[in-house]
């Protein structure tokens, strides 16, 4: 799937994305425009590497990894803090000759990305600032299966409203990504088939951009499992201390539905169309019972929340506390993790045996779930992937913790500013002032 569709941007944001404008005017403007855009390029590096890196940096470091003179690396830093985009800590601890190096890191609560999110069982919004931190949030429980979309879209608007309003002056908010379990129309802010939602060619963004809530904000529509591997990616690399291109896994999260993403080099394998990771629509037997997408056999009919509640004798609703519970006991719920656990490990050895990784993250629900399936999923991995035989697969729970698609949805919208500074600086109205 497509991780996330741009729709509606700041026309100010967007100002000087036009690369066939620029040299018109002769030799010394094709000069000047690609001097500016190495400065434009060089500063989005350098804010790179702060925003990405595991720990606080120097200026001398920027320089170094950049691979810039320290007067500029300097000169970028500056421009960056003046745009509270990355904060100056204290001096850096060290021993020797010369002066320390001030210690520089994200800046904190001043520009978040917002997180909306629809899922079957709950609606809820997040903010989230350049260091990862959760900002503010809102929940809202309920079941929409079925729903009218834009009944549900009108109420995660409100639920935003206390979240914008009551963000300080300070804070200023880059963007919103809605988060649903669906395809994703490319191109566009629309949502092509939600299976579980029971959606079907809803233009999200144009329902939202209407609201009274969320005026003017910039907005974009991505796939929960996309961005909850986004979110993986990013918390991955600050747990194990790597850089994010060292992230590579297949990402698979239970809810109602059974989402999946394909990570290679800290970068979303998207597919021709953006669809792929459709992990939940695998095929588990070709005569298995009807899914709501329309095919027959798919993974979500023999390991979606809704399937092991009802194989283990619980409420649908029922949290997955009672689940856990119940499966200490060694019973019917025991089994039923154990039936699921074996249906994913088919459908993960398939998706193995074509995509070549060794790692799989369980999100979502599996990852609280992770003690029950690992040993069923890992048989048949261990079973039915041809190169596990030299190459042992790591299989693991996801370290992004709850709302993990929150998450990435917020760091998606900052994706574009640290993509993109030298035009978030100058859409700011304190840049024309």
């Amino acid at each position: 799937m497509s991780e996330t569709e741009p729709a509606v941007r700041s026309p100010a944001f967007m100002a000087g994305r036009h690369p066939g404008r620029v040299g018109r005017a002769g030799g010394a403007a094709r000069g000047a425009a690609q001097q500016a855009s190495l400065r434009e390029h060089n500063l989005s590096l350098v804010l790179r590497a702060i925003v990405e890196g595991t720990t606080p940096t120097t200026r001398a470091r920027i320089a170094s990894g950049v691979g810039v003179t320290r007067a500029t690396a300097s000169d970028l830093v500056d421009r960056l803090i003046e745009a509270r985009l990355v904060a100056e800590l204290a001096p850096e601890l060290r021993s020797g000759a010369g002066r320390p190096g001030m210690l520089l890191a994200p800046a904190a609560r001043t520009v978040v990305g917002l997180g909306l999110e629809v899922q079957v069982d709950h609606l809820a919004v997040r903010a989230t600032d350049l260091t990862g931190a959760t900002v503010a949030e809102a929940r809202r429980d309920g079941d929409f299966r079925g729903s009218d979309p834009a009944v549900v879209l009108r109420q995660v608007a409100r639920l935003a409203v206390p979240i914008v309003e009551g963000l300080a002056e300070s804070v200023t908010i880059a963007g919103a990504c809605v988060s649903i379990p669906a395809l994703l129309r490319h191109g566009s802010g629309v949502v092509q088939l939600a299976p579980n939602l029971g959606w079907h060619d809803v233009d999200v963004v144009v329902i939202l951009a209407e609201h009274l809530a969320l005026p003017g904000i910039p907005l974009l529509l991505g796939n929960d499992a996309d961005l909850s591997a986004r979110a993986e990616v990013q918390a991955r690399a600050t747990a194990e201390r790597t850089s994010r291109d060292d992230q590579s896994f297949l990402y698979i999260a239970g809810e109602v539905g059974i989402g999946g993403a394909i990570v290679v080099a800290g970068e979303l394998a998207r597919g021709q169309h953006g669809w792929s990771g459709e992990i939940g629509h695998a095929v588990i037997e070709r005569d298995g019972p009807p899914c709501g997408c329309g095919a027959h056999g798919c993974l979500e009919q023999y390991a979606g929340r809704d399937v092991i509640m009802r194989s283990a004798g619980l409420p649908l609703d029922a949290p997955v506390e009672t689940l856990l519970e119940a499966a200490s006991r060694r019973g019917r719920a025991s089994r039923a993790l154990a039936s699921a656990a074996d249906a994913i490990g088919i459908a993960v050895a398939t998706t193995l045996n074509l995509v070549d990784v060794e790692r799989v993250v369980l999100g979502g629900m599996y990852a609280r779930l992770f003690e029950h399936l690992r040993d069923g999923i890992s048989a048949q991995v261990t079973e039915r992937v041809l190169a596990a035989r030299w190459s042992p697969v790591e299989i693991g729970p996801a370290v992004a913790g709850p709302g993990a698609s929150l998450n990435g949805a917020g760091l998606r919208v900052l994706d574009d500013v640290v993509a993109h500074p030298a035009e978030w600086i100058a859409s700011q109205p304190q840049a024309h002032g």
